[in-house]
């Protein structure tokens, strides 16, 4: 198996793992909250997967193009999806001031990362989820890459805060704003 089949193939066991690592607990506000990431996360590892199919550059290409058009798709009729960071690559993906609190306890206790509700004002509700580093993050967030990958990199996001992440660090979060109430 060549390197990158190998690259691969770690990404889909690890993009699986993210995906079924979805917690949804008895209340209802965390299972709409969890609904509404569901999709996010399914389109945006279809979008890597057929960007890694032509190599990391190529997946980078991908997070910078599609993953925003993506979570722009999915922000409607009174739900706002995004995803941020404590190092953020791309400043457009600053948090919502009620997100920084849930994230911050992530930081300061990384073994209890389950998802967060946070009720807000105007009859909202916040989601958050933590999304924790995997193997196969490391070729674009790692502590070493590629001489390509971080010329890329630094070439598209001169201010990149993203990199330096271990397995098992918290890379950052999804979140979702929706009504408290349901028009079902």
């Amino acid at each position: 198996m060549n390197r990158f089949a190998k690259y691969f193939a770690l990404m889909l066991v690890g993009l699986s793992l993210l995906i079924s690592g979805t917690a949804i607990a008895q209340d209802g506000g965390l299972e709409r909250g969890a609904a509404y990431i569901a999709p996010l996360k399914t389109e945006l590892v279809q979008a890597l997967m057929a960007g890694m199919e032509e190599g990391p550059l190529n997946a980078i290409g991908v997070c910078k193009d599609q993953a925003p058009a993506i979570t722009d798709s999915l922000s409607k009729e009174g739900v706002q999806i995004g995803r941020t960071s404590h190092r953020l690559r791309n400043p457009a993906n600053s948090a919502p001031e009620w997100v920084n609190p849930v994230l911050e306890s992530y930081l300061d206790d990384n073994s209890n990362r389950a998802p967060t509700l946070v009720h807000l004002p105007n009859d909202r509700l916040g989601y958050v989820e933590a999304l924790v580093t995997q193997a196969l993050c490391l070729g674009c967030h790692g502590q070493s890459l590629a001489p390509d990958v971080a010329a890329q990199l630094e070439s598209l996001y001169p201010e990149d805060k993203a990199t330096g992440f271990d397995v098992d660090d918290l890379r950052g979060v999804v979140w979702v704003e929706f009504p408290a109430a349901t028009t079902d």
